[in-house]
């Protein structure tokens, strides 16, 4: 990662970009395969750079086209890619997606040993030294990838903490790459630097064994916790209030990468300094547009089409 320092950035994100590959029909038939860019972080980063924010994300890619297709993908959507390095030691990882039924999407990884795992936190450091970003973003996949990336993760986050920075994490368990107990032996650790907590219901435990676990985590110092529920809607805990947001009716196509486009709509609304009511509308307004389309972050909208799902559904713009 280079150290040259630039603009200041709104958001920072970290972690593994792979190679994507997808199918609608089952993978072992063979066929047709569309090739695209996919990663928590990065999605992220993307969403928030089409909705008009200064992003930048920073990883470790391979030295090999996969990893090329990952910067320039990047690039050509206006995150800053400063802050990714190549490297000759190890592979770009890539993710698999496949239609074994009609509304079944089967995910399998290529990662163990991959370049993403390598990150260390001297390069994360150095990233938010040259960034100076108004939020770092964070999830739960990044140390769950390998002794380095997990150090790096907190590395980043006491950095971005001493800073005055404030610290979003995504829990985003992936039971693939590690145990729950080890999951919350780290996200645990990474809590008192955390300003803001995205969970779904069934990761809460997690980060506290308390049955109450937004009071506890409101209790504990952190200023807002986000429970979502897909379709089912989000909640937005604060010390002021709890506050409910359903999900957009919209015809799902693809939910793969919601989670990420509801937090770079999330995101987004908290740099705009809009109140919780308006980020959490924000933020189903962008996971609506991102189920309606197959891919990661291609659905994600810019900032002048949020409103194009505030009409009734079936419309022809003409």
């Amino acid at each position: 990662m280079s150290e040259a320092s630039g603009p200041m950035t709104d958001v920072l994100t970290i972690g593994e970009a792979m190679a994507s590959i997808r199918t609608h029909a089952p993978l072992r038939l063979g066929g047709a395969a569309h090739l695209s860019v996919a990663g928590s972080e990065s999605n992220v980063a993307i969403g928030l750079a089409r909705l008009g924010h200064r992003a930048a994300w920073g990883g470790v890619v391979g030295r090999d086209q996969p990893g090329e297709l990952i910067r320039r993908t990047m690039s050509a959507e206006g995150v800053d890619t400063r802050f990714i390095r190549s490297t000759a030691e190890s592979f770009t990882g890539f993710i698999a997606f496949d239609r074994p039924a009609h509304d079944i999407t089967q995910v399998s990884y290529h990662r163990a040993g991959s370049a993403g795992s390598t990150l260390t936190a001297a390069e994360c450091v150095a990233a938010v030294a040259g960034t100076s970003p108004r939020l770092l973003h964070l999830t739960g996949i990044t140390p769950a990838l390998s002794v380095s990336a997990r150090e790096a993760t907190l590395a980043a986050a006491r950095a971005a903490h001493a800073a005055g920075v404030q610290v979003t994490l995504d829990v985003n368990h992936r039971a693939r790459l590690w145990s729950r107990a080890d999951a919350a032996a780290a996200l645990r650790e990474l809590l008192p630097l955390v300003h803001t907590v995205f969970a779904s219901e069934d990761e809460l435990d997690l980060l506290t064994p308390a049955k109450d676990a937004p009071a506890e985590l409101l209790a504990g110092g952190v200023a807002e916790v986000v429970v979502t529920a897909g379709a089912a809607g989000a909640h937005c805990h604060t010390p002021e209030a709890s506050l409910f947001q359903p999900a957009l009716p919209v015809t799902a196509v693809d939910s793969i990468g919601a989670g990420d486009a509801f937090v770079s709509g999330y995101l987004s609304a908290v740099l705009d300094a809009l109140p919780p009511e308006s980020r959490l509308h924000r933020a189903a307004t962008v996971g609506a547009f991102c189920v309606g389309t197959h891919g990661d972050w291609e659905g994600l909208p810019r900032r002048n089409d949020l409103l194009l799902l505030s009409g009734e559904g079936g419309l022809a713009l003409r």
